[in-house]
């Protein structure tokens, strides 16, 4: 083989394997923020994520992004006319403090939007089949779990808003997973029970409707 070809290959492959470190390592540090591995950063992140949800909940999301922005751009001006004064008093030759940065490449590349955009392909295509499936009631028993599920999601929508249902999502994330973690075996037992009492109920259920019997000589 050709050492340039070789080379080239052993390269491509090692840049894959990076790759796939890197990918893993992002989903490992989301569990570790979870988890409360790190509380400082878990804090951080929490606390505020949380105060973003709860400043939408009291202003409109132009208000918030305009606020936000507007922040970092006097934290960003403040310290640019901070380091100027300080390099013409010390008469040195720094140049812009924020030179790396400008000069990071922070462009998309073609090839992992393409990625992005096929794997979000993907996942649309088969939630529109799912959805054909289950609202053109190819299996009676799916649609019906679906609309006692959007009959129990007009009662919570009665009792909370879009934003409020996110603040509690964000303070179950960090809160569920440590607890779960300390007391792991009890909470699988009671899963259990709960599973096998509704997969009983469904059992039963479906012997008494039409399409089940249709549904199990198909399987």
């Amino acid at each position: 083989m050709d050492p340039m070809t070789q080379s080239t290959q052993i390269s491509s492959s090692q840049g894959l394997a990076d790759g796939q470190n890197s990918a893993k390592e992002s989903k490992l540090s989301v569990k570790d923020l979870i988890h409360w591995r790190d509380p400082k950063k878990s804090g951080l992140v929490f606390g505020l994520s949380l105060l973003l949800l709860l400043s939408l909940a009291a202003f409109s999301f132009i208000s918030v992004a305009s606020y936000l922005l507007l922040a970092l751009l006097c934290v960003t001006i403040t310290f640019r006319i901070y380091k100027s004064v300080v390099q013409a008093v010390q008469k040195s030759s720094d140049g812009h403090p924020f030179k790396t940065l400008i000069d990071k490449d922070v462009s998309i590349p073609p090839e992992t939007f393409r990625k992005h955009v096929d794997a979000s392909l993907t996942h649309i295509n088969r939630a529109l089949k799912q959805m054909s499936r289950l609202f053109l009631v190819e299996d009676l028993v799916d649609s019906l779990k679906l609309a006692v599920v959007m009959w129990l999601f007009t009662y919570v929508g009665a009792v909370f808003n879009g934003i409020t249902i996110l603040i509690l999502a964000d303070i179950l994330l960090f809160a569920v997973p440590p607890v779960y973690e300390k007391n792991k075996t009890q909470i699988d037992q009671y899963i259990d029970v709960i599973r096998t009492q509704v997969n009983t109920t469904m059992a039963k259920l479906q012997e008494k409707l039409p399409g089940a019997v249709k549904r199990s000589k198909t399987e």
